[in-house]
């Protein structure tokens, strides 16, 4: 039997029980106010521990995850988290810490923010961060929060517009939505960046800034980015940097060399803490110098997610100032490798040097004749999987059909990274010569194609016997 077919009430049978408590000294429930009390006794399981540890054992062998496997995910920046940053955030002096507690005992906690703060202004050129946002969206919404009290404080009322380009992560132009201000789309030219022709006319006295992020979403640098920065601050704008894309800059050029004003990181990708599965995570905003006064936005309770803070800190401080200007050349290296080495099987739309991720458009030969589909970007994140990769980000960002988007990240070895190559080449070869091994795949995972959009639209969140 595989405990995973099965769902743990399908286990169940009266009766079976997987502990032992003593009998309560009162079965009183008079104390408990009526309105909270069930009419009838919920439905648990009735199962052995052997067969809970079973099932959650498998369940938990179905997950995939960086531990387990290459995670090339594109835009999300899924690099290793080293244990040490487990250990450390599990010490018995930090893991007992409650909020609530007094200054004078929290010494230690302080002195993490404080080395925090000053690590990632020198490695951003901010002055100052706030760790209070709980993840890159919430740090895009306190940054926002920041730029329009900037505005409000000089009475600059009327700058109410949001500059985002149209190849920007998704959470910009919510964020901005969230935050009350108009979203203004600027294009992206040929070669895949902000088109500063486009963007001349879009700058007025509406304006509060810019997002960015650099390199783009394509994996771009910016090139013109000295030029934007100077336009936007001339016409009375402040720059937002989406931190998203930071991993390749470390240790090699600061946003705020670039001219941003403000930005978020997230510590879940640049800075190793382990994210996925809707957390943890931490969106720390840094900001100039003239913005330090409007850092003090309150966006969550207490400190923000301190477990997180702490991996990030460990990951620092073990890399060291030497180490940590080797961050972003290992992650452009492995990025341009892997673009330069598939070139000839997949589509390369902009055939420039990348950062830490590139886009392909496609297959070069889908395997499309005369009456026979052709291979997709779904079939070969599908495929994907048989081999024991993750597949990439898939049909994002927008601006292409097929777009297939790798982001290898500076801490995988060339062995797995050649392995991962060598599973693309026979993927394309498969797709040209019989395409429907693709449209059939994955061969050999639990499930296989579940309708994705049923599921997310009409879940079903209890059990129905």
């Amino acid at each position: 039997m595989k405990y995973y077919d099965k769902l743990i009430f399908e286990l169940s049978k009266p009766g079976r029980t997987g502990y032992s408590l003593p009998a309560p000294e009162s079965s009183s429930v008079s104390s408990i106010d009526a309105n909270l009390l069930r009419a009838s006794a919920p439905q648990l399981p009735e199962v052995s521990e052997i067969d809970v540890v079973r099932h959650y054992t498998n369940l938990s062998q179905m997950n995939f995850g960086v531990d387990t496997g290459f995670y090339p995910l594109g835009s999300c920046t899924m690099k290793y988290n080293p244990k040490i940053n487990e250990e450390i955030a599990s010490l018995p002096s930090f893991l007992g810490l409650h909020p609530l507690q007094p200054d004078d005992t929290v010494s230690g906690a302080k002195a993490v923010y404080e080395g925090l703060d000053s690590a990632l202004a020198a490695i951003t050129g901010m002055r100052h961060f706030t760790f209070l946002p709980c993840a890159g969206a919430h740090g895009e919404l306190t940054g926002l929060m920041i730029i329009r009290s900037y505005h409000m404080s000089r009475g600059d009322t009327r700058r109410t517009k949001i500059i985002v380009p149209d190849s920007a992560h998704g959470t910009n132009p919510a964020s901005a939505a969230v935050c009350g201000l108009e979203i203004v789309e600027v294009k992206s030219n040929a070669d895949g960046l902000v088109d500063v022709n486009d963007l001349k006319p879009l700058l007025d006295d509406t304006i509060a800034g810019i997002m960015m992020t650099n390199p783009n979403t394509l994996g771009l640098f910016e090139r013109d980015i000295k030029e934007i920065a100077r336009l936007v601050h001339e016409a009375g704008g402040l720059l937002y940097y989406d931190g998203a894309n930071m991993n390749p800059l470390v240790g090699t050029v600061r946003p705020g060399d670039m001219g941003f004003d403000v930005m978020h990181l997230n510590l879940h990708k640049t800075f190793s803490t382990p994210h996925g599965g809707g957390g943890p995570g931490s969106g720390p905003v840094g900001v100039c110098e003239k913005l330090v006064p409007f850092l003090g936005v309150r966006v969550s309770g207490f400190h923000g997610n301190f477990s997180v803070i702490l991996r990030a800190y460990t990951y620092i401080l073990m890399l060291g100032r030497q180490n940590v200007k080797m961050v972003g050349p290992l992650a452009t290296l492995n990025a341009n490798y892997i673009k330069e080495s598939l070139k000839d099987k997949y589509k390369l739309p902009i055939p420039s040097v990348c950062k830490h991720e590139f886009v392909y458009d496609g297959l070069i030969d889908d395997g499309a004749r005369e009456g026979v589909p052709g291979a997709t970007t779904l079939d070969v994140a599908k495929r994907l999987l048989d081999f024991g990769f993750h597949a990439p980000t898939i049909y994002f960002p927008l601006l292409f059909h097929q777009a297939l988007m790798i982001e290898p990240t500076e801490t995988e070895s060339k062995e797995t990274i050649d392995e991962f190559i060598e599973v693309m080449r026979r993927i394309a070869d498969e797709a040209a010569e019989n395409p429907d091994i693709l449209h059939q795949a994955p061969h050999n995972a639990p499930i296989t194609r579940p309708d994705e959009t049923t599921a997310a639209r009409n879940p079903i969140l209890r059990y129905q016997a």
